[in-house]
Formats: C-alpha cells, sequence, structure tokens
C-alpha cells in the first residue's frame, strides 16, 4: 500500500515537471490542445498538461534572411546576377503558425520571387542606381503577401550586382571616356581664363608706359639669371621715348 501511494507521488511529480515550459522574453508560445489552437504563452513559467497540450515556440525578434543569388535579364536586356537579404519580425505567433507551413521558407521564395520581377521591370542603369529605391519596392510587395500570416518585412536590402564581363569592359571604357572629356573641359575653361587674364594685362601695359618698362626690366632679369646669353640694345632706350614725341606729319 505504501509502494501504491509512493508510485502516485512519483507520477503526479513527473507529471508536473513534464508539464513546464519556459517561454523566453523573445519568445512566444502557440499552445494546442488536442490539436485545436487553445492560445498563446507569454514570456516566463508556464504549465501545460501533458500529452493533451503541446506547444510551438515561436522567435518574435528581426529575422534576417538572405536572398541567394538570382538571374535576372533587365529592361535592356542585360544578364545579371543579384542577391539581397530580408529583415521581417513575427506580429502574430499564432497566424504566423496557423496560416502557413515554414514561414521562414515562404518569406525567403516570395522575396526572391519580387527580386526577380522588379529587375526585371528595370534598366540596368536604374538598377545600379536605385538599389534603396527597388528595395523598398520589393518590401512593399512580400509585407502585402505576408501581412496575413501577421509577419512584418521590415527591410529589403540590396547586396551585391554582377555583371557579365563584357559589360564591366564598356562600363570601364565609357568612364575612361567621361574622365576624359571632364579634363579636357577644365583644360579648356583654364586656357579661357588664362587669355583673359593676359588680355587684362596687355591693356594695361598699352596704357602705361611705366608698366611696359617695368615688364622689359622683368623680362631682362629672367633671361639675365641663365648667364649664357648677350643682351644687345641697338640704340638708347631714351630715343624710343623721343620717337614717340615726334609729331607725324598729316
Amino acid at each position: 500500500m505504501m509502494w501504491w501511494g509512493y508510485s502516485v507521488i512519483i507520477f503526479i511529480v513527473v507529471l508536473f515537471f513534464a508539464g513546464i515550459r519556459i517561454i523566453n522574453q523573445y519568445e512566444r508560445g502557440v499552445k494546442f490542445r488536442l490539436g485545436k489552437y487553445a492560445g498563446i504563452l507569454k514570456p516566463g513559467f508556464n504549465w501545460v498538461i501533458p500529452i493533451i497540450e503541446w506547444t510551438i515556440k515561436v522567435d518574435i525578434r528581426v529575422i534576417t534572411v538572405d536572398i541567394p543569388s538570382q538571374e535576372v535579364m533587365t529592361q535592356d536586356n542585360v544578364p545579371i546576377k543579384v542577391n539581397g537579404v530580408v529583415f521581417y519580425k513575427v506580429l502574430n505567433a499564432d497566424k504566423a503558425i496557423l496560416e502557413v507551413a515554414e514561414y521562414g521558407f515562404a518569406v525567403s521564395q516570395l522575396s526572391q520571387s519580387a527580386l526577380r520581377d522588379m529587375c526585371g521591370k528595370a534598366e540596368l542603369d536604374s538598377v545600379l542606381a536605385k538599389r534603396e529605391e527597388i528595395g523598398n519596392k520589393i518590401q512593399n510587395i512580400v509585407d502585402k503577401e505576408t501581412d496575413p500570416w501577421g509577419i512584418k518585412i521590415t527591410d529589403v536590402k540590396i547586396k551585391d550586382i554582377e555583371l557579365p564581363e563584357n559589360m564591366k569592359r564598356a562600363m570601364a571604357h565609357q568612364a575612361e571616356a567621361e574622365r576624359d572629356r571632364r579634363a579636357r573641359i577644365i583644360m579648356a575653361d583654364a586656357e579661357k581664363q588664362a587669355a583673359q587674364r593676359l588680355q587684362d594685362a596687355g591693356k594695361i601695359i598699352d596704357k602705361s608706359p611705366a608698366a611696359l618698362k617695368l615688364r622689359l626690366y622683368q623680362t631682362l632679369a629672367d633671361i639675365a639669371v641663365e648667364k649664357n646669353s648677350t643682351i644687345l640694345f641697338p640704340f638708347p632706350e631714351e630715343m624710343l621715348d623721343f620717337l614717340r614725341k615726334i609729331p607725324k606729319d598729316k
């Protein structure tokens, strides 16, 4: 009789510990009773009836899913490979379990399909220059599809875009040509500014004989630095001033 009493106590203890469910703060527990949905277990200590009730834990943190590299033909017929990453969060744990099987796999498949569709509708230049805009469009598409599952798509990022080798070479040539064009424009602007400055300086020197003499002396000083030239004046400089003052016959 005593043995029977101990057996009952042991059975109750085992039953109690078998029904303990500890739910972490970042989780929710979806409880089923005889196969029927019976509610959500909150974080902390919970107890369920063994065999009759069981739970499925759902992580409600932001989850990251890689979008594998997708081969896409852009609108201007350029084959590219694109990959990305999706960030999503489960808002309703019961819907994520009851409405779709393997919600993580479903989100990944939807993201791949949306990525191919959006890149296929855009030209190569748009795909390269507007990654964030394309990512936002993919986010809106996938978020609309997953809303009935209690899932929120928080962000979609396009990571890498792989181009064919011939397209890389063509873009490199284009970039080189663009840099050469800019260099030529800058050089032409510099020559234009230098010519304008020389023209302004010539007008000032022409109006001032003293400035002309100073420029002449500066030139002579520059020549004299080399010490390998001989400078000859056929007549004194004052004769130039005298000849300028002689009135011309009309």
